[in-house]
């Protein structure tokens, strides 16, 4: 079997993993596509403290091809979406539909995979990147079979964890306004929640101004090059202070909500002084594991402004994903254009060099 293993220092394409059989409520999933986001890249440049070597990937689509005998809503043949929250399914966070506060989601990784007689870690609870992979029969949410597995592929993390956040983590109400720092797999979909949601202001911000277009077809009603604007001057002219309150202190005026899909630290700050009294920062974005946030207390505290963080959008797969799905089947957001490009398991680093390069927003590996 085919898959892209990361072994501490250097990443490649082998033949001859093996996996072993599913446990009772394990599911073995015939993966059809992954996507690569720039997670994919950070732990294949060593950037997670997390055991290796590793199978790569963590968003998927598939068809079941085993499941174990305490597996009842997925049998083979069904078309799954695999979720990275290998959730216990028992605690009191799993029992109040708050399954990304489930203690049993990180650090448990696992050695489903062999290769050569080695163990072989996964990564994320998912390994996305193998022609079959293992995974807790909570991850697997059952979808339509007339939704291309290409599409449903970029739900399981970059789709939930943008519109998520819109959706459970923050709290957007219509007609309020939002800045989105990172068109990419994220934001976009950020974005597109936003819309759904009613927001009436949408800015994004990104450094490569050849993404404005795909900005503007997801919802943004505006675009900000990074690397050109003073974003927080922008933004106050974009969202000025509201005509019947007098100016004051701390950039009266601003968006209400600013959504950090970056999280590095001046992207944070810049985040933060964009807000309007009584705004909030959504940190969504993956950051190094030593960056620190440096503010001034009193932009937070004298005009209600918060900064909360946001892990994988605060989905419940079983409840978020099919309404996702929903969602797309009655045109109400894009998959199919999420999808910049599809590349063979074999080209994998063209999809590597694409993404990094900023040509691509996302791509999708196929098996």
């Amino acid at each position: 079997m085919k898959g892209i293993v990361y072994n501490g220092s250097t990443t490649n394409l082998v033949d001859g993993l093996s996996l072993r059989a599913p446990g009772p409520r394990e599911v073995i999933v015939q993966v059809a596509a992954a996507g690569l986001c720039h997670s994919d890249i950070s732990y294949m440049g060593g950037m997670y403290p997390v055991p290796s070597p590793g199978v790569c990937g963590h968003e998927a689509a598939g068809v079941v091809a085993e499941v174990g005998n305490a597996v009842t809503h997925v049998q083979p043949g069904d078309h799954v979406i695999i979720a990275t929250l290998a959730a216990c399914g028992f605690c009191q966070y799993c029992m109040d539909g708050r399954p990304t506060a489930c203690r049993a989601t990180l650090g448990n990784a696992s050695t489903p995979f062999t290769l050569d007689g080695e163990a072989i870690y996964n990564f994320a609870a998912t390994s996305a990147f193998a022609e079959r992979t293992l995974v807790r029969d909570v991850q697997c949410v059952k979808i339509p079979k007339d939704v291309p597995l290409t599409s449903a592929a970029l739900v399981g993390c970059g789709v939930v964890t943008g519109m998520g956040a819109v959706f459970n983590r923050a709290n957007v109400k219509r007609g309020q306004s939002a800045l989105v720092f990172g068109v990419g797999g994220v934001g976009l979909n950020v974005i597109q929640a936003l819309k759904v949601q009613g927001a009436t202001t949408i800015i994004a911000v990104d450094t490569v101004p050849e993404k404005e277009a795909l900005a503007m077809k997801f919802g943004a009603t505006h675009f900000l090059d990074g690397k050109t604007e003073d974003i927080v001057a922008a933004v106050g002219a974009i969202m000025p202070h509201n005509e019947t309150t007098p100016r004051g202190p701390f950039n009266s005026g601003g968006v209400n909500w600013a959504f950090d899909c970056v999280a590095h630290p001046s992207v944070t700050y810049n985040a933060l002084e964009c807000l309007d009294w009584e705004g909030t920062v959504v940190v969504i974005g993956v950051s190094s594991q030593t960056a620190k946030f440096e503010g001034l207390y009193t932009r937070l505290t004298q005009v209600d402004r918060g900064i909360i963080g946001c892990r994988y959008g605060t989905i419940s797969p079983q409840r978020d994903i099919p309404r996702i799905i929903e969602l797309y089947r009655r045109g109400e957001i894009l998959l199919d254009e999420l999808v910049s490009a599809t590349f063979p398991v074999d080209h994998w680093q063209d999809a590597v060099h694409g993404l990094e390069s900023g040509t691509l927003a996302r791509a999708v590996i196929t098996f």
